[in-house]
């Protein structure tokens, strides 16, 4: 069942930060379960500081009833995303999507990437990338039925742990698309 109709996708306001964090550790929260304590805790603050820190160019949220439930947060660069400029990555990068647990499945996450996709076009950009790893499954599967690619040149390692790049190619919409004219 497509409840979408429901779900409000806007910019954050400075004042939505808490709900955004509240959101992504409580959606986060079940990788404290499988990760060593320190990497957990390492994690949490790493999520925290993206979002309450200045290097997003946006901040997308879900709303259902007037409560965020879900949110990502659009990068610029890999240097912007993760201070990582080695990367080289200069195209925008999504970190942190995040969906409550209690209204996954009704294709809020669908709506967060296509707005973030969306924007990165606007932004004039050829492509959008992430980084997951295997402990995400689910999430990689998302990704890939919306078309995104592994780009294993843009892997790297936290610690022993193989965090995989993956790019979306993005196509502005018809109306935004510049005609290539012939002189043949």
């Amino acid at each position: 069942m497509n409840h979408s109709a429901e779900i409000v996708i806007r910019e954050a306001a400075a004042c939505d930060r808490e709900a955004i964090a509240g959101v992504l550790l409580e959606a986060y929260s079940e990788y404290a379960a499988v990760l060593p304590e320190p990497f957990w805790e390492e994690y949490r603050d790493s999520i925290l500081g993206s979002v309450h820190g200045e290097a997003p160019v946006s901040r997308i949220v879900a709303e259902l009833d007037g409560q965020i439930v879900g949110s990502v947060l659009l990068f610029t660069s890999s240097e912007a995303a993760y201070g990582r400029p080695e990367l080289d990555i200069h195209t925008p990068i999504i970190r942190l999507l995040a969906v409550s647990p209690a209204v996954r499945g009704r294709g809020v996450a669908r709506l967060l990437i296509r707005e973030a996709a969306g924007r990165a076009i606007a932004l004039g950009a050829a492509s959008l990338n992430l980084h997951t790893s295997d402990m995400m499954a689910s999430a990689i599967k998302l990704y890939e039925r919306l078309g995104f690619k592994r780009a294993y040149e843009t892997d790297l390692k936290n610690g022993d742990t193989l965090v995989k790049g993956y790019r979306l190619e993005l196509q502005a919409p018809a109306g935004l698309q510049t005609k290539k004219t012939s002189t043949a």
